[in-house]
């Protein structure tokens, strides 16, 4: 069993075949005594339960939890940890050694020294191995906001609250960068598990939602540039900091299939869809979600 299962995981589970990614339907007409004045005047228009969703994460914005995990990935990049006794301010992470600034923009991208394509926290883990010594196997095999694999979370969420404003610029150029922009593509549609579901299922159609939740049409620009956008994000629900490896890990886990391991070629392939599908979209993370 997943030790990092969300609060409330079991109890969206149970729900979830019947209410997941479904377009919501108008309600029936029936038989109903006229509204008082007042209440007819305060009845909520269509929308309206989306619209106040927004207005609550407009007055909270400001004070986005995230910005506690951003100052200590700040200290982390600059602190000097590991069997190396080294700091991280000589990673490169896309843009040269030690720039954050706009770099997750670019990611994910194919990196020379490692000659794979690499999204922000399989670089980072990289950079952990090589400049501080630490044991990349052990981080793959922990646990989300546990041990070192908190550390690389603390520093994704500096890295990207760096970037917040750019444009999304992924490249397609290096025959690396295409094959896995394929791959992430086939992952994308790919139905399986004992729902037949894929990503596709919420998210390639407009107009769907789990809930009061919206969910963005990842197939088009617009659609993806406002999910891939927003997200790393502080989950309120959760009372954590999502990196995308954790919401895609969820995001697997609702679709009922094996859990995908952490920072796979599958899990970055899928990612790199998604930015590629974004390009030329301003980047909003790190987010607020429910």
């Amino acid at each position: 069993m997943r030790q990092h299962w969300t609060r409330g995981a079991l109890f969206v589970s149970s729900l979830f075949v019947l209410q997941a990614c479904t377009t919501p339907e108008p309600p029936k007409k029936a038989a109903a005594p006229a509204p008082a004045p007042q209440a007819a005047a305060s009845a909520a228009p269509a929308g309206a339960p989306t619209a106040e969703i927004e207005k609550y994460r407009a007055m909270i914005a400001d004070g986005n939890p995230s910005d506690l995990y951003e100052m200590a990935g700040e200290e982390l990049w600059k602190k000097a940890m590991g069997p190396k006794n080294a700091t991280l301010e000589k990673c490169d992470l896309g843009l040269g050694p030690g720039v954050v600034k706009g770099v997750y923009a670019v990611l994910p991208k194919y990196f020379k020294d490692t000659n794979k394509v690499q999204d922000l926290e399989s670089r980072i883990v990289t950079c952990m191995e090589r400049l501080q010594g630490f044991d990349a196997k052990e981080i793959i095999a922990g646990n989300f906001g546990q041990g070192k694999r908190k550390d690389v979370e603390a520093v994704v969420a500096y890295v990207v609250a760096n970037s917040k404003g750019s444009t999304i610029n992924v490249s397609m150029k290096h025959p690396k960068e295409k094959e896995m922009y394929e791959l992430g593509k086939k992952s994308f549609f790919y139905q399986a598990g004992p729902m037949d579901f894929s990503c596709a299922s919420c998210h390639a159609d407009p107009g769907k939602r789990i809930r009061l939740q919206d969910l963005p049409n990842l197939t088009t620009q617009a659609g993806a540039a406002l999910g891939w956008g927003a997200w790393p994000a502080y989950r309120v629900s959760s009372g954590t900091f999502w990196t995308m490896q954790y919401r895609l890990n969820d995001c697997y886990r609702q679709q009922r299939f094996p859990e995908p391991i952490y920072i796979s070629d599958d899990t970055i392939a899928v990612s790199m869809y998604m930015a590629v599908m974004a390009n030329g979209g301003k980047m909003a993370a790190p987010g607020l979600k429910r």
